[in-house]
């Protein structure tokens, strides 16, 4: 059997007036056409028929690198595959893996990194991963249709997850919109599906919206007799009612204690954008006695037994527990507290809402308002701390033994 029959210089023979072949042997060979464009091509026969392969463009395929993939092509008919249905087994595997749910969801988490917090993209990664990747994860997103779809989300609907199931199927019609918008959907299957679960019950986070009941929950606070760390952290949501994430996560080169503000950076904030927490007098006190115990640490709140690490989530739950406030209070709940109270105290709804940093969903109005009640909400902070320590004092017969003095925050 002749070999090697090409050389680089007969690859440059001129054209001709019609097309003509240069054997290489093995069946391979290169096709000239009267244009001078050359294609490599390989000759074999499967069921019974010749057919022929593919293998490129000279010169950006070489004569060395056509015997190779010759070569390769001659090893798939030894073992009774046809090269050119291999190659678009292959090339669908590669089109389906970058089309596949997980691989348009994880790049749709990705596209909104300056959009979101990192916390807020963990915990939408975390969800999608445990609910509907093991289902359709590694399905193509043209390939999922409504039923499809239906009942991925019934599988949490029969274990009761009906909240998760909620923000699940609107993270994954996102997705899908996503999809559509980059050429890659048709539909969004989830679309549909909105409303046709059963309903969660609501269900708001136990919180003490009473005053004279919230004055006594801060006395008992105020005399806490476990951590001081941990009553500490207490006092300092009630005094400010950021989220419980927010707080646990503090650093101290957020705080400014000569201008009184708190800066939660972007990073840590569940949309994604700084928010700016003025400090009463009361809160700068709290902030003074945990100097004295986590100065040493970049964070205001370290955990015990990690100190790298902030305090846990549940440190805050079960103080509330063990003064017993089971299903009575959460840490979440001081922001309903505060948020009942200091509208029933006749502030702006508007300075409150900003102050929850609860989203502005006009995009026009966020960016006016950024900048905007500062003045306001210094004047309500101090003046809900104020508050606090009246309700403290007036209930303190009914919280604590301790006598008022005890009780107050010096001014």
């Amino acid at each position: 059997m002749a070999r090697d029959h090409l050389t680089d210089t007969k690859i440059q023979a001129k054209p001709g007036p019609k097309p003509y072949k240069l054997a290489d042997g093995g069946g391979l060979f290169l096709l000239v056409h009267p244009n001078g464009s050359r294609y490599w091509r390989k000759k074999y026969r499967s069921d019974g028929k010749e057919k022929l392969f593919a293998i490129g463009v000279y010169p950006e395929i070489t004569l060395a690198a056509a015997r190779q993939m010759a070569l390769e092509a001659r090893q798939v008919i030894r073992e009774g595959r046809d090269p050119v249905a291999e190659r678009r087994r292959q090339r669908a595997a590669v089109a389906s893996s970058v089309e596949t749910f997980q691989a348009i969801a994880d790049e749709w988490l990705a596209a909104r990194a300056g959009e979101w917090s990192r916390t807020y993209r963990e915990a939408i990664h975390s969800a999608l991963t445990a609910n509907l990747y093991p289902q359709i994860g590694g399905y193509t997103i043209r390939s999922i249709s409504v039923p499809i779809m239906r009942e991925c989300l019934l599988l949490m609907e029969r274990r009761g997850a009906l909240a998760a199931l909620r923000k699940v199927r609107m993270w994954a019609s996102q997705v899908f919109r996503y999809a559509i918008a980059t050429g890659r959907a048709d539909i969004d299957p989830a679309a549909p599906l909105r409303g046709t679960f059963k309903a969660q019950k609501v269900r708001n986070f136990a919180a003490v919206t009473k005053p004279q009941e919230f004055g006594e929950l801060i006395a008992k606070i105020k005399v806490y007799d476990g951590s001081v760390v941990t009553r500490c952290a207490l006092l300092l949501m009630a005094y400010t009612f950021v989220r419980t994430g927010e707080l646990r996560g503090a650093e101290w080169s957020e705080f400014d204690e000569a201008g009184a503000v708190w800066r939660v950076p972007a990073e840590r904030m569940k949309m994604g954008e700084e928010h700016v927490v003025p400090l009463s007098r009361q809160a700068l006190g709290v902030l003074s006695e945990l100097k004295l115990l986590t100065a040493n640490s970049r964070l205001v709140f370290p955990n015990e037994r990690k100190p790298q690490k902030p305090m846990s989530e549940n440190t805050i739950l079960y103080a509330l527990y063990r003064m017993g406030y089971h299903s009575r209070a959460t840490g979440h709940g001081f922001r309903s507290s505060a948020s009942t109270m200091l509208n029933e105290l006749g502030f702006d709804a508007d300075v409150i809402e900003r102050q929850l940093a609860h989203c502005e969903r006009n995009k026009v109005r966020a960016a006016y308002n950024r900048a905007e009640y500062i003045s306001e909400r210094r004047e309500m902070m101090q003046r809900w701390a104020d508050y606090m320590d009246e309700l403290v004092l007036q209930s303190w017969p009914l919280a604590s033994h301790h006598r008022p003095d005890v009780l107050a925050c010096p001014k």
